[in-house]
């Protein structure tokens, strides 16, 4: 499993944390956002879900994700 810590910007409220959550574990991934921080750590097999992956369902939640 792979590690990484993704920046995100544009969490306003706490509403936030389950969709970019839910967004990444619908892909096959585990995210644990940090809402004061700003980030999302998260854990995946790069033989089925890359970084970029992640940051591509981030962004489509409306997520501005510092590369």
């Amino acid at each position: 499993m792979q590690e990484a810590t993704v920046k995100v910007q544009g969490m306003s409220c706490r509403s936030c944390v389950p969709k970019i959550e839910g967004a990444i574990n619908a892909i096959g991934a585990e995210g644990r956002v940090n809402f004061e921080q700003g980030t999302v750590d998260v854990r995946f097999d790069e033989s089925k879900v890359q970084i970029s992956d992640i940051q591509e369902v981030i962004r489509k939640k409306g997520y501005n994700v510092e590369a």
